[in-house]
């Protein structure tokens, strides 16, 4: 008897190649639920769906990437494609509903009338935006690559390593990325060196935390970047950890979303200048003062998780957890 349940017990492990196909399976039927919809274009939340689902199917081909033998038509590179175009009509949707509820009720008449120009030419260009996300999703390239994930799902083919139990591999699946985060260079943005020890600059004002965006602000974006793919790999392996996992996994999630803020504040600010042709804080000098203290804001929250994970003990507590999977959770037994 007892023999029997183990036995039953360890065919019931969840291997590498296991977990590779549910994780593709999973976001794969997500992405594509939204197809019709975001073609109809009746909501906007369809399209960010997809995007997202996209967003994960490409987590899972990278993070799978070592034990996965995929068609060349299903890479992470033609993953990325569709969702980049994707991305750029989502991006438009972000601004057209931050500039219409979240900034025009607060801005005198005449900022309004600015504004009111500046949304009609959004809406032109999130009609460009829409024909291409159509064009995509109907051409040749999207169908080759869905049709390529329905293939392989139906007879997966992997590597070597597929039969190697999930739980033993998963701190070499997620340690590389985890550390690439850790060492990115926008960790040292404003702050200085004393005494041989890292320290956040905390005295500066809001003028100069625009100054330091203005001259480096692309590499928070770039670090932004690498917490979302971070993000989306620790999502895929929430079932074998903790608590204090997913205490870490919000924590990458805060990182992406202050920074975010940040970026979609920048990218804002941009667009409006450029339609403008002139000062911002002249033309819109309201609104250019509200872009301002929520980059401020924003900048105060990073800082916050800056001197986090800064912080050796906290960065050597996540490595810990991470080699540390409950093996148990990797076992389901009905």
């Amino acid at each position: 008897m007892n023999i029997k349940t183990s036995a039953k017990v360890k065919s019931q492990v969840k291997t590498l190649g296991d977990a590779a196909s549910e994780a593709i399976e999973k976001y794969f039927r997500k992405s594509v639920a939204h197809e019709a919809e975001v073609i109809k274009d009746k909501d906007a939340e369809e399209l960010h769906q997809m995007r997202v689902g996209l967003r994960r199917l490409r987590s899972a081909v990278t993070g799978f990437a070592p034990v996965l033998d995929l068609p060349k038509e299903a890479s992470e590179r033609k993953i990325g494609k569709v969702g980049r175009v994707l991305g750029t009509l989502r991006d438009l949707d972000v601004m057209l509903e931050s500039l219409q509820n979240r900034y025009y009720p607060n801005l005198p008449a005449d900022e309004q009338e600015v504004l009111d120009k500046a949304l009609l030419n959004l809406l032109k260009q999130r009609q460009r935006a829409l024909k291409g996300v159509r064009a995509v999703l109907d051409g040749k390239t999207y169908q080759s690559l869905k049709q390529s994930i329905e293939d392989w799902l139906e007879k997966p083919q992997y590597r070597a390593i597929e039969h190697l139990p999930i739980a033993e591999v998963l701190p070499d699946l997620l340690l590389p990325q985890v550390s690439e985060f850790f060492l990115h260079p926008a960790w040292l943005l404003g702050t200085e060196y004393e005494e041989g020890k890292v320290k956040v600059a905390d005295d500066l004002n809001a003028e100069a935390v625009e100054e330091k965006l203005a001259a480096e602000g692309t590499i928070l974006h770039d670090l932004r970047k690498q917490a979302k793919r971070v993000r989306y790999l620790m999502n895929l392996f929430g079932d074998f950890y903790g608590e204090t996992y997913e205490v870490y996994v919000e924590d990458v999630k805060a990182v992406q979303e202050c920074l975010g803020d940040i970026q979609d504040s920048e990218v804002l600010g941009e667009f409006l200048t450029d339609f403008v042709d002139r000062d911002l804080k002249k033309e819109l000098p309201k609104l250019a003062d509200i872009l301002a203290k929520n980059r401020y804001a924003a900048w105060q929250k990073w800082q916050f998780l800056q001197r986090r994970y800064l912080n050796s003990e906290i960065r050597k507590g996540l490595r810990s957890v991470l080699i540390h999977p409950v093996v148990e959770d990797a076992v389901k037994v009905d």
